[in-house]
C-alpha cells in the first residue's frame, strides 16, 4: 500500500474504534468499511512485468474505452484511454523504459473520467517520455471523484517500463500515445493491468534494422548460409 492509504485510512480506522468503544455500532460499521475501502483503494501490488522487447504496457488498471488514431502536436498516432474504476488499482506506471523529458500539469474540470472530453478538459499531468523507438506520451488524468493527480517522478528521471511513477486519488482516466507505426494490440472493453498488460508492440529501430537485415538474408542465399 502507498503511504497515502495511511494517511486517509488511519483516521478513519481510529474514529471507528472509537465509535465501537463508544458503542456507536452502526457509526463504527460505517467507519471501518470505509477506512478498509481506503486501504483496499491506496493498495500497490506487485506485477510481472513483460520482457519483450518493442513492447508498451498500460499505465494504469482499469478498462480501454478509447482507442483510435489521434495527432499529437502535428505528429500522426494512435491514443489509447483507460478508464480505471474506485475499485482498481490506481498507482500508475511507466508504459516504457527511456526517460522523462518533458511533465506538464494542466488545471481542469473534473468531469467523469469516461465522457470523451476528459482527456482535453480534466486536470492532468502529461509525461513526455524518450525511448529506444521514439517519444510517446502518457496522462494522469482526474476524474468526477478523483480530485488529485500525484506524480512522483520529474523531468529527467530514467525510468524502466512497468516502473511505479504516481497515483491519481480516486475514479480516473490514463491516457496513452503512441506514434502510427506501433501496433495497438487491445480493443475498447478489454480489462488491462498497469505495468503487465501489453498495450502495443513498437519495435526500435535496432529491432527494424535487425528484421531488413534476415529479409536480406532470406533472399541471398549465400548470405543466409544455406546450402542447396
Amino acid at each position: 500500500m502507498v503511504k497515502e492509504g495511511y494517511y486517509f485510512g488511519l483516521p478513519l480506522l481510529l474514529a471507528g474504534g472509537a465509535a465501537l468503544f463508544l458503542r456507536w455500532d452502526v457509526g463504527a460499521g460505517a467507519l471501518i468499511f470505509l477506512a478498509l475501502f481506503v486501504f483496499s483503494f491506496f493498495r500497490n501490488p506487485d506485477r510481472l512485468i513483460p520482457a519483450a522487447p518493442g513492447a508498451v504496457v498500460s499505465p494504469g488498471d482499469g478498462r480501454v474505452v478509447v482507442v483510435r488514431d489521434e495527432d499529437y502536436d502535428g505528429k500522426p498516432g494512435k491514443r489509447v484511454s483507460i478508464f480505471l474504476a474506485v475499485w482498481n488499482v490506481h498507482v500508475n506506471r511507466a508504459p516504457a523504459a527511456g526517460r522523462i523529458v518533458k511533465m506538464e500539469y494542466r488545471p481542469g474540470k473534473f468531469r467523469a473520467a469516461m465522457r470523451a472530453s476528459a482527456s482535453a478538459e480534466n486536470e492532468q499531468n502529461i509525461f513526455t517520455l524518450a525511448t529506444e523507438s521514439g517519444e510517446l506520451v502518457f496522462k494522469q488524468i482526474a476524474g468526477l471523484i478523483a480530485r488529485r493527480v500525484v506524480s512522483w517522478k520529474k523531468p529527467g528521471d530514467i525510468v524502466e517500463r512497468g516502473e511505479r511513477v504516481g497515483l491519481v486519488r480516486f475514479g480516473s482516466r490514463v491516457d496513452l500515445w503512441v506514434p502510427r507505426e506501433a501496433e495497438i494490440v487491445v480493443k475498447v472493453g478489454q480489462n488491462v493491468k498497469g505495468g503487465s498488460s501489453v498495450l502495443a508492440n513498437w519495435p526500435t529501430q535496432k529491432m527494424m534494422d535487425r528484421s531488413e537485415s534476415v529479409t536480406a538474408s532470406d533472399r541471398n542465399p549465400v548470405a543466409a548460409g544455406r546450402q542447396f
